[in-house]
């Protein structure tokens, strides 16, 4: 137990380095939510794991809801920005009802901590995944976006990044806000069809993405099925990416 505590402290400890430590990194963020997010709007950040992205949507203005099922990530969020009445931090995860879940942890990369048993058994020797293991585990809340909006308001953006879980957590939201972003993987684009495809369904018109954490659109926004061809066509090496769609 100790030494996974020493593990879980290292890890986080590298992720700070990594997510707050490159100032080029944070300018294209920057500029590429400032499409999405006025000042005083609202955002969703789900998936915050050390908070990168809720310090990008509060340096352009806007007030955040940061969901993080990870204790330990819940925990570094609330010393970031346990102070900042602009942020509300909840700890749980997201899926299409409320309730109660294990989430799978990667003690030594928290990042791709999941809720989704078949994320983890799809990364399992993947290419680029090989060295990737989820040895530990936990019981987590489980709320929607749909509950979330009713404690917290309709935001104007909502990011999704949940490791594999997207299209759940998707199924939890009954009317499109105006734009949001979901993670993609190439071990499984089916889930990424069927967040395009939820989109769809929910009134979302135009899509784009950004492969990796390039923090760059492609050069042109189009319509469902062509960011679904898009997708399936990307090379297995593309490894993964965020899907961007904007209400009609």
């Amino acid at each position: 137990m100790a030494l996974r505590a020493v593990r879980t402290v290292r890890a986080t400890i590298r992720s700070l380095r990594i997510y707050y430590g490159d100032r080029a990194r944070a300018a294209a963020m920057d500029r590429l939510y400032r499409a999405f997010i006025q000042p005083g709007d609202l955002v969703f950040d789900v998936g915050a794991h050390v908070g990168d992205r809720v310090a990008s949507f509060r340096r352009l203005g806007a007030r955040v809801v940061a969901v993080e099922p990870q204790r330990a990530m819940a925990r570094v969020l609330r010393l970031l920005y346990g102070l900042n009445r602009a942020v509300a931090i909840e700890e749980a995860a997201v899926g299409r009802e409320p309730g109660r879940t294990r989430i799978l942890i990667n003690t030594d990369n928290p990042t791709v901590s999941s809720v989704s048993p078949a994320f983890v058994d799809a990364a399992f020797g993947a290419p680029g995944w090989e060295t990737q293991r989820w040895t530990g585990s936990d019981d987590v809340a489980v709320t929607t976006l749909d509950e979330l909006i009713a404690r917290h308001g309709r935001p104007s953006f909502i990011k999704l990044d949940v490791e594999g879980f997207e299209a759940e957590a998707l199924q939890g939201l009954s009317q499109a806000v105006p734009a949001l972003s979901f993670e993609f993987t190439t071990i499984q684009r089916e889930v990424a069809i069927a967040c395009i495809e939820r989109c769809a369904g929910l009134g979302y018109i135009s899509f784009n993405a950004a492969l990796g954490e390039s923090q760059t659109l492609l050069d042109d926004w189009v319509n469902a099925e062509d960011i679904a061809r898009w997708l399936k066509d990307l090379p297995q090496s593309a490894n993964s990416g965020d899907v961007y769609a904007v209400a009609g």
